[in-house]
């Protein structure tokens, strides 16, 4: 099996894409929001870092985080909100899975995808560019007709901010990046 290696870049900035377990609807909730958001403030507090743009789907989440200078671990703090939001989830909703041998031996929940997609930004045309993908992914999933219309996304905080009109549509709407898949 290839050995996947993780770029490290201290003080980097870096979009991810974390899934849930096939694809579920978990973030479909109340509850399950909440409990992701008290997962990320957690994190955050224990292990800083800055969520530059985010994106809440359904089954999956979108986001940029900058790191602080001189640390390059997201896999720590991604494993520590996976973590955290799992064990607060699961005290409040029965799951009825049943788990691999590999999941149980490694002593994992059916609720997320073991590994997470991860892409190191090299300049502002990146950042921008992966930025646009985030806010306009509800569009792309048919959740909604307009970014703005996604109350779970930094989009909002992007129009407060003057980077976007409210009737923001990403210029070309049919660009290469907003069509494609970022970890999807």
């Amino acid at each position: 099996m290839p050995e996947y290696r993780r770029s490290i870049l201290p003080g980097g900035t870096f979009f991810f894409t974390v899934v849930t377990y096939h694809r579920r609807k978990i973030f479909s909730t109340p509850l399950a929001r909440d409990l992701l958001h008290a997962a990320f403030e957690d994190v955050k507090k224990r292990y800083p870092f800055t969520i530059d743009a985010i994106c809440l789907l359904p089954d999956h989440i979108h986001c940029i985080w900058t790191l602080p200078e001189g640390d390059s671990n997201y896999s720590l703090r991604w494993g520590e909100i996976k973590r955290v939001f799992s064990k607060a989830y699961l005290a409040q909703v029965a799951l009825q899975d049943v788990k691999s041998e590999s999941r149980l031996n490694r002593g994992e929940t059916t609720l997320w995808q073991r590994r997470f997609w991860e892409h190191t930004l090299r300049d502002l045309a990146d950042y921008s560019a992966h930025v646009e993908y985030i806010h306009y992914n509800p569009v792309k999933h048919g959740l909604v007709e307009n970014a703005g219309d996604w109350q779970w996304s930094s989009f909002h905080r992007f129009v407060a901010l003057g980077y976007y009109p409210v009737e923001w549509v990403a210029e070309g709407e049919k660009k290469a990046y907003l069509e494609s898949d970022y970890g999807e």
